[in-house]
């Protein structure tokens, strides 16, 4: 008996800690993991790896390391590598500014211009299935994304088209990629390098297990093995991918870290707009953007930015990452905002979108509505609103991992992380994009803007080539291809309505309305072309004549007219009034003011 006491004491006792201690500071992980000439992929949950980025720029900087980037969004800060010459090309399938409005960055652009920098598009979904193949060790993955457009083109090397022997139809295949290291922030880890990321996990952990040298990680705080063992349900990521773990608070700063599952003892954070949108202006002089490196980070390492930060910000942030933080935001607001005033250009082209789109889902019956950021996304949120209002339920769905979420005032950024804790899920773009929007049972309707659409539908957010670069797709051409139908919103004007896109981001096969800010236009049964069906008051329009009149001379093909033209009826007081509590700073409803 004493010898199984033995036994039990010595064999099967759990100990405290095991493995090997990965633990080391984020200047000695950068130094002794990242190469020049390396792939590296900068995974994206609801946070960013910052703070590593922000060290590689401080070891790399003006020794020219040609690094490929490979993450869903380049954007925010991390346009520094490319000012720093640091970057020789960008896989990713947003590339801009996406906050507070998205739109094209200039270090970008000029990048682009000057050819210095490559570009590689891929939608959210595509690119995400690519890592999860090398994750999964197999040299495809099929998808419903980018058949039919120019990234399909551009892509060839990555991605091809076959026939599904059985069915006949003709099915997308991506190639695996395979990086070198995954740069990826948590919330916690233990020495050993298993690791909790909150969700929504965007696109997960794909990147980090397919890498060939595992997972560089930051996180807000190191924790014992037995914490772990305790949260494992909430373990994303096991020590086994994990090459190095480093503790880094406020790692994913300027954007923000979520503690959605209530990890005790590690608190959260909100993006940090302002911040981000000093590094957005700073974008537009090469003078004032070298500043802003040498002040940030340069001239400091990571625990001097912090102190640059100072408490009372980064406490700020972390009440604002509560969520019900947005009521106080939204009481000082209300005083300032006008709930009956005319509503603008931009709101009635919302409301004319959101009054649609509630009657496409009655109509056909869809379950759920997904949404890209901007005009489509306030205006899927109207649609929301307004169908549960006349009792029937629908759930709003965004692309990194949020379902069945209710938008909340104050913000109306449509990852905004007051709306986390109104999800009926979290999850991840696989989960979002490739199963309930698109997979074998879905029912979901998408809604998201463009640049540029043809008469055809074809919608163009990428570039024109040789000239300028939007921002990518994002997840429009994953909602294009896989959503049972969707709905555009843009601005309208000549140079956006054209006879042909010179870049098809999204397919418009599947995309049967246009909602602009001069009418409404359908794409009929049997058709292939959009026909204006309704028009929209503008400032000083008078009359049917004259407002057809006015959509017709703001595109450059010969446009369809019904011939039982109507017009738009007056946005319901109701709904500009949720708009301006859901945009109280007018972000989005002050464009066309």
């Amino acid at each position: 008996m004493d010898r199984l006491r033995q036994i039990i004491e010595r064999d099967i006792a759990i100990p405290a800690e095991e493995g090997p201690d990965k633990v080391a500071s984020l200047t000695d992980a950068v130094e002794r993991l990242v190469e020049p000439g390396m792939t590296l992929f900068a995974g994206i949950t609801h946070g960013r790896p910052n703070a590593i980025v922000h060290e590689i720029a401080r070891r790399f900087w003006g020794k020219d390391p040609r690094f490929f980037i490979a993450s869903l969004g380049f954007g925010y800060n991390w346009v520094l590598l490319v000012h720093g010459g640091l970057v020789r090309r960008i896989s990713a399938s947003f590339i801009g500014d996406p906050y507070p409005t998205p739109g094209p960055n200039p270090v970008l652009q000029k990048a682009f211009r000057e050819g210095t920098v490559e570009f590689e598009n891929w939608s959210i979904l595509s690119f995400t299935l690519r890592f999860m193949a090398a994750a999964l060790g197999l040299p495809y993955l099929p998808t419903h994304s980018i058949k039919g457009s120019t990234m399909a083109e551009h892509n060839a090397e990555s991605f091809f088209t076959t026939t599904d022997e059985q069915t006949g139809a003709e099915v997308g295949m991506v190639r695996a990629q395979t990086p070198d290291l995954c740069l990826i922030h948590g919330l916690a880890a233990d020495r050993q390098g298993n690791t909790i990321l909150t969700p929504p996990l965007g696109d997960g952990v794909y990147g980090a297990m397919a890498a060939r040298r595992g997972a560089l990680v930051s996180v807000e705080k190191i924790v014992s093995t037995e914490f772990i063992r305790r949260h494992s349900h909430l373990v994303n990521l096991p020590g086994r991918y994990v090459t190095a773990v480093c503790e880094v608070p406020f790692g994913a700063h300027p954007s923000g870290v979520s503690n959605a599952q209530g990890v005790p003892g590690v608190y959260g954070y909100a993006d940090d707009y302002d911040f981000v949108e000093q590094i957005r202006a700073a974008s537009r002089d090469p003078k004032a953007l070298d500043r802003w490196i040498r002040e940030w980070i340069l001239s400091v390492d990571q625990a001097g930015y912090l102190a640059k930060l100072g408490p009372e910000r980064r406490l700020f942030l972390k009440g604002k990452a509560d969520g019900d933080s947005w009521a106080a935001e939204i009481e000082e607001a209300l005083p300032g905002i006008e709930a009956a005033g005319e509503p603008n250009a931009a709101e009635r082209l919302v409301c004319a979108a959101g009054r649609t789109l509630t009657e496409i889902v009655s109509d056909r019956g869809y379950e759920t509505i997904l949404a890209g950021v901007g005009f489509a996304n306030l205006a899927a949120w109207l649609a929301a609103k307004n169908t549960k209002a006349a009792g029937r339920h629908v759930d709003l769905m965004a692309e990194i991992g949020f379902y069945g979420y209710h938008p909340r005032p104050a913000d109306p950024f449509i990852f905004n992380y007051r709306n986390i804790p109104t999800c009926a899920m979290l999850t991840d773009v696989f989960h979002i994009m490739g199963v309930l929007m698109s997979g074998s049972r879905h029912s979901c309707v998408g809604a998201f803007g463009a640049a540029q659409i043809d008469r055809r539908g074809n919608v163009n957010s990428t570039m024109i080539p040789g000239k300028t670069f939007f921002v990518g797709s994002g997840g429009a051409n994953d909602v294009a291809s896989g959503a049972n139908e969707s709905l555009v919103a843009m601005i309208q004007e000549r140079d956006r309505m054209v006879e042909k896109v010179p870049y098809i981001t999204s397919p418009g096969s599947r995309i049967r309305t246009l909602v602009t800010t001069m009418g409404v236009y359908q794409r009929r049964e049997g058709e292939d072309e959009f026909t204006l069906t309704a028009v929209i008051h503008g400032e000083g329009d008078d009359g049917l004549e004259s407002l057809v009149r006015r959509a017709k001379d703001n595109c450059t093909w010969d446009l369809k007219i019904a011939d039982d033209v109507q017009i738009v009826p007056p946005p319901d007081p109701e709904d500009v009034a949720a708009l301006r509590l859901w945009d109280p700073k007018r972000q989005f409803l002050g464009k066309l003011e």
